[in-house]
């Protein structure tokens, strides 16, 4: 269990699965780089006259030129020029057609004899089954590496496929040429006739060849698939096979010969005159190699410096960013090199020795690119590293592996060196002596490293006891060196070869894979902590903002809301969410890499697709049948639960990663969320269905079913939920406004999928549907502008000054401060009405809620300003006559 620290001020927790992630990924790297080399020896094997491919590629002049005719000619002089072209462009063709079908024959013959072979191989290993003596596997050994060497020609099935492309091509011409002829011209010139025969001639040979082409192409990836078969034949029971008699007292004095072959006297001198041929044939690129680690070492102590100053911001909200880990990355790849250049350039200065030279230049080629990976992890775990000041890996882990890597590396690079002189086939009969004492000196020297670097891991948790986690990669960590060793001394040092070589290959997609998790884990942190810093920012804003229009809806008299929910993510479950995914899709792309990786390795990973559970009848009359596998059901139930995952995860991703870096408006972020889930579900339902074999086009009718059904049945709902995303589209509301919509007014409180809540005034919550925004007339007072009018109604008595009059309302107007400037206020005079004279006051306020205080306020300074002017406000008179019978 590991703990990883976050150290922007938040509290400190514990991560108990990026830790196991990490130990898993160390305990990988370091276990499964034992030998480099060896893991790669059936490359490093070759022989000493390679055998050429046993197809070889078409030369070039076996394409026929196109015809040199760009258009038919009339004259006399150029049907004859035409006719030398097409006598010239059919021998040639017919030459292209016979070296055809000559290398056609070839390869159907070369793939019937390997077919037979293949066969019969098959044939007596199922009857042997194991019981295979180590003769005959020895026997098997060879085969396999005949095979290895008689391998197609790399370019034979492109050149093919150009060569169908030109004739492809001149088929196309000469049709148009014969579209072009006219009838009479078979007739009445014998010229014309020649010509005319001679395109027809051409236009069959042309379709032949395009038919022996087409042959010989399949008949090449018929090989080439058979030989991929007969190679994973053999190597699926050479796995299992003995290569070797167990370690005996005879291993000892073979041993002292592998040892004295090695340090002959005269290698040294075999050597010096390699490396001067080197120097000579290859001088650019030795004194760039020279130059390169030159300038590598002489820069070291000023990298050192830029790694630490590096990680010196980290954890300082302000200054913090990604960029400072990905410099960190570089200048520790670069104090990497150093070793690396230096073992490449005696790879280059030993190849011209010979045998020997070229084998040791393999193993210098092998050693530099293990000490580039073990040197990167030192690196790495270095003091104010990467480990230490970016991913806040545990400070025992990072002290073993600096204190372990060195010694390591003692051991790891001369036996990187030596594997491929063992292994190869100038003295293959060291391989069974020396390279085996290599790879048990190797494999002893991993166990070691991986007991000192795991062994702080096995430390008990808060109830005292180790997790079995821990335990369980500790055993197989510390194991498997020895393990793979035991294979070697028993007689199956092939398999512990090949095991090697996977799990080297599983290593290095296991480090890439830790890197971009603590990459993309490092980039989260530092964002989650920007976003921290910002939404307290917006928070402490939107809280004074709160605070004035509460005071406003007080002096009001209307009812606010007591908290808005604002479509935003809490910042816990955006960081929960975004590790979670990231921890999916590391193990996800782990678990993909090493089946594809051991599934070559163990037939028993293939059964899955072998077990057939159902068949799907063909669309089509005639067509074959679609079998469904455990395969495929494992594969959807893969799906399935990635899709669950995904949808439940990938909002706080977006959150981080993408919408929290836009100017977005409030309620935006909260929409694409929304929508990108609903994305991902039907595309998980749609490809978890299609890996069971549902095609779609049977199912349209029951799709049109079950969207009749909704549409009676469900209709209000699914209206209500179109609704609700063209809401989230067009965004005609937001959480905050102020609207009216069937004769309700209120602050809009939330938005949902199917509903939106409204508070009036009465502070009484109103679930309207969806619906009812998209389909009625709505009136959002505050979507782009809160600026609402007042009309406020004034009459004065007949008799009073109108100019006086509007100045006196137009100052009260201009002296109250919730009235804005912009549109200015206004005064009319309306009306002459039955007592009084009328006017209008228009003025505008910011807000709503600004409309009855500043009512009570001008009707309150009006009466006082125009009694003060002595301006009278009438009030209704009339008079009553009345009338008596005398």
């Amino acid at each position: 269990m590991s703990y990883w620290r976050n150290r922007s001020g938040l509290r400190r927790h514990q991560q108990g699965a990026p830790g196991r992630f990490l130990s898993a990924s160390i305990g990988c790297l370091i276990v499964v780089l034992s030998l480099s080399a060896a893991a790669q020896q059936k490359d490093s094997t070759r022989p000493e006259t390679p055998e050429a491919a046993p197809i070889e590629v078409p030369a070039a002049s076996e394409t026929p030129a196109p015809v040199a005719i760009d258009e038919l000619s009339e004259s006399r002089s150029g049907i004859q020029a035409e006719i030398r072209t097409l006598q010239e462009a059919l021998t040639q063709r017919q030459q292209a057609l016979e070296n055809t079908r000559e290398r056609l024959a070839f390869a159907e013959t070369w793939r019937k004899r390997l077919q037979s072979e293949y066969e019969g191989l098959q044939r007596r290993l199922a009857t042997a089954g194991l019981d295979l003596t180590r003769e005959y596997a020895n026997l098997l050994r060879r085969r396999l590496d005949r095979l290895e060497r008689q391998h197609l020609a790399d370019n034979l099935t492109e050149t093919i496929k150009g060569q169908l492309e030109a004739a492809r091509m001149e088929q196309f011409r000469l049709e148009e040429f014969d579209a072009l002829l006219q009838p009479s011209e078979a007739t009445g010139n014998a010229l014309a006739q020649r010509r005319t025969e001679l395109l027809t001639k051409l236009g069959a040979a042309v379709t032949a060849h395009l038919e022996a082409l087409n042959n010989y192409f399949a008949s090449v990836n018929a090989t080439q698939e058979l030989i991929i078969n007969y190679q994973s034949l053999l190597r699926q029971r050479l796995f299992w096979l003995p290569s070797t008699d167990p370690v005996h007292l005879q291993s000892f004095p073979e041993l002292v010969s592998a040892l004295a072959w090695l340090f002959d006297p005269g290698r040294g001198r075999d050597l010096a005159e390699g490396a001067q041929a080197a120097v000579r044939s290859h001088p650019a690129l030795s004194v760039f190699l020279a130059l390169l680690l030159a300038g590598l070492a002489a820069s070291r102590t000023r990298t050192r410096r830029a790694l630490d100053a590096a990680g010196q911001s980290i954890g300082n909200v302000a200054r913090d960013r990604i960029r400072h880990t990905f410099a960190g990355l570089g200048y520790s790849i670069i104090l990497a090199l150093t070793g690396t250049v230096a073992l490449m350039l005696l790879a280059l200065l030993v190849s011209p020795a010979g045998d020997f030279g070229a084998e040791l230049s393999t193993g210098f080629r092998n050693a530099a690119f293990l000490f580039f990976l073990l040197s990167m992890v030192f690196q790495v775990a270095r003091p104010d590293g990467l480990g230490e000041r970016h991913f806040k890996w545990r400070a025992a882990t990072l002290d073993a592996i600096r204190r372990g890597m060195p010694r390591l590396l003692i051991v790891m690079v001369p036996a990187a060196i030596l594997t491929p002189l063992t292994e190869a086939a100038i003295e293959e009969s060291f391989r069974d002596s020396l390279g085996r004492v290599v790879f048990a000196v190797a494999s002893i020297a991993l166990a070691l490293f991986s007991h000192r670097v795991l062994k702080p891991g096995l430390a008990p948790d808060a109830s005292g006891k180790v997790p079995l986690t821990s335990r369980l990669i500790y055993l197989a960590v510390v194991a498997t060196p020895l393990i793979l060793m035991g294979f070697s001394l028993y007689g199956y040092h092939y398999t512990a070869v090949q095991l090697e070589g996977t799990l080297f290959i599983t290593a290095c997609w296991v480090g890439v894979v830790a890197l971009f998790y603590y990459l993309a884990l490092r980039a989260l942190s530092v964002r989650e902590r920007r976003l921290t810093l910002e939404r307290l920012r917006e928070q402490r804003a939107a809280e004074r903002e709160m605070a004035a229009v509460r005071e406003a809806a007080d002096a009001s008299g209307e009812g606010l809301p007591a908290t808005l929910d604002m479509p935003e993510m809490d910042l816990q479950d955006i960081s929960h969410q975004s590790k979670t995914l990231l921890r999916i899709l590391a193990a996800a792309l782990t678990v993909v890499g090493l089946w594809m990786l051991w599934a070559n390795v163990f037939p028993a990973f293939r059964f899955l697709d072998e077990i057939t559970l159902w068949t799907v009848a063909p669309l089509a009359d005639g067509g074959q049948p679609l079998a469904v596998t455990l395969e495929d059901l494992l594969l959807s139930l893969l799906l399935g639960t990635a899709t669950v995952m995904a949808a439940r995860n990938l909002p706080g991703m977006l959150e981080v990663a993408v919408l929290s870096r836009m100017e977005l408006a409030p309620g935006t972020g909260y929409a694409i969320t929304t929508l990108a889930t609903y994305v991902i579900v039907i595309i998980g339902v749609v490809m978890t269905f299609g890996a069971l074999g549902a095609q779609w086009s049977k199912l349209q009718w029951l799709v049109a079913a079950l969207g009749v059904g909704l549409g009676f049945g469900l209709q209000e709902i699914v209206a209500n939920f179109v609704s609700g995303i063209i809401i989230l589209f067009e965004r005609p509301i937001r959480v905050g406004d102020t609207v009216t919509v069937g004769g309700k007014t209120g602050t809009v409180a939330r938005i949902r999928i199917r509903a939106t809540t409204l508070i009036d005034w009465d502070r009484k919550e109103q679930i309207v549907p969806n619906k009812t925004f998209v389909t009625q007339d709505l009136t959002n007072w505050t979507l782009s502008d809160a600026i609402t009018r007042v009309i406020v109604r004034v009459g004065v008595a007949y008799g009073s000054d109108i100019d006086t009059v509007h100045d006196l309302l137009s100052d009260v107007a201009m002296a109250n401060s919730r009235v804005v400037r912009d549109p200015p206020p206004a005064v009319f005079c309306v009306a002459l009405a039955d007592s009084s004279i009328n006017f209008e006051m228009r003025v505008f306020v910011k807000s709503m809620l600004d409309i009855m205080p500043l009512s009570h306020e001008l009707h309150a300074a009006i009466t006082h300003t125009l009694r003060d002017a002595g301006i009278q406000i009438p009030f209704p008179q009339r008079d009553i006559h009345i009338k008596t019978d005398a």
